[in-house]
């Protein structure tokens, strides 16, 4: 191509940790937390500053998703593809990294509810703790149309969808691998519009409305864009002084127009264009301390909710008991939050971490083939 800032000739830059895309990964999965918490306060924070702290939630789940194809095709893409690591390894690492903190969480939620039980307290809101949602939802399936999902930890339908999506990723690979880079970016971008206006079509509902049970349906199409978006990246290179005026002018106009609406299909071209530049850009000097906050976005993700229940739990018994003046409410709230974040590094560095260790090594000790180094802001949230 003749154009010095976009050439198929000049060689992309690895995806690297300690860069922009473990900074984002970190970034989302905070965002992610605030969202979580903000009805939680005196007034939500919805009510309070802006509806984007409400609405907010579709656009961190879109960015999530597209985040997780894009970060594991450039990671994994190469060695599924050629054949060093099967499809059922790839399946069974990506499946293992999720479930075990998963199934602790889950499993915590139902202590703390039995134990609340026994001391006479029972939820404000029983009907997120419906015992006949448990089921689907400890086994990861909930979004794969079964009965379940609802209450409990319920952000884990996004997990779930997930985990549909690794099942299909080595047969999106061999598709997409056959094509060149401009026909695979507009095939992910056509198949994405053709799957919202199927579901406008059949359901009277934008594909990221997708009810959690649906949750696969509602990933899948967006998981797929950020596989395209990788095999995009891998084979156009991309001048970085020109990605990272890309990726900040997408950010800043993403922030811009979230204060008004949803603007769906212009904040998920955004949310693309910010990944797309984050990888272009080459990780000169790679920071730990970013490296080490992505890696424990996994953490955040998937304990955020149970550290929530319990703290107000605790927090809303205080309240009704001794009345807190709105100052003292507010400031519990806000520990709270911190109390999110101290959780997710302590579990990811005392549990999460350790045990991951032991299942690559029990992997390794299997015979499986051994995988490429994850250098990426992985998974969707997983680390």
């Amino acid at each position: 191509m003749a154009w010095t800032a976009i050439s198929t000739r000049n060689e992309t830059p690895p995806i690297a940790r300690g860069g922009w895309l473990d900074a984002l990964r970190f970034i989302v999965a905070s965002l992610i937390i605030l969202h979580h918490f903000q009805a939680a306060g005196p007034v939500p924070l919805a009510e309070l500053l802006n509806p984007v702290f409400e609405r907010g939630g579709f656009l961190l789940t879109n960015f999530f998703l597209i985040d997780s194809g894009y970060v594991l095709m450039r990671v994994y893409g190469r060695s599924v593809g050629d054949g060093r690591m099967s499809a059922g390894d790839f399946f069974a690492k990506r499946y293992l990294r999720v479930l075990p903190a998963h199934l602790m969480m889950g499993l915590s939620l139902v202590a703390f509810v039995l134990a609340a039980g026994a001391f006479g307290f029972a939820p404000r809101n029983p009907e997120w703790f419906a015992w006949d949602q448990l089921p689907a939802q400890l086994a990861l399936v909930q979004s794969f149309g079964v009965h379940g999902g609802l209450g409990w930890n319920a952000p884990s339908w996004s997990i779930s969808a997930l985990v549909g999506c690794y099942l299909a990723f080595p047969w999106l690979l061999r598709g997409m691998s056959r094509l060149g880079a401009w026909t695979v970016l507009l095939g992910v971008v056509g198949l994405y519009l053709l799957a919202n206006a199927l579901t406008w079509a059949l359901l009277d509902l934008p594909v990221y409305q997708m009810p959690m049970k649906f949750g696969l349906w509602r990933a899948l199409p967006l998981f797929i864009l950020g596989m395209g978006l990788a095999v995009f990246t891998e084979k156009v290179w991309i001048n970085p002084r020109l990605a990272a005026w890309i990726g900040i002018a997408s950010a800043v106009l993403l922030g811009l127009i979230q204060l008004h609406d949803k603007h769906a299909l212009v904040s998920l071209t955004l949310i693309s264009l910010i990944i797309l530049a984050a990888g272009a850009v080459p990780v000169i000097r790679p920071s730990k301390l970013v490296e080490k906050a992505a890696v424990v976005s996994f953490a955040m993700f998937i304990t955020n909710e149970p550290v929530r229940i319990v703290w107000f739990g605790f927090v809303n018994v205080l309240i009704a008991r001794f009345a807190l003046p709105v100052g003292v409410q507010w400031g519990l709230w806000a520990l709270g939050v911190t109390a999110a974040f101290v959780f997710a590094f302590a579990f990811n560095a005392l549990i999460d971490q350790p045990l991951q260790n032991r299942i690559k090594a029990w992997l390794k000790s299997r015979g499986r083939r051994s995988a490429p180094v994850e250098r990426g802001a992985v998974v969707s949230l997983e680390g």
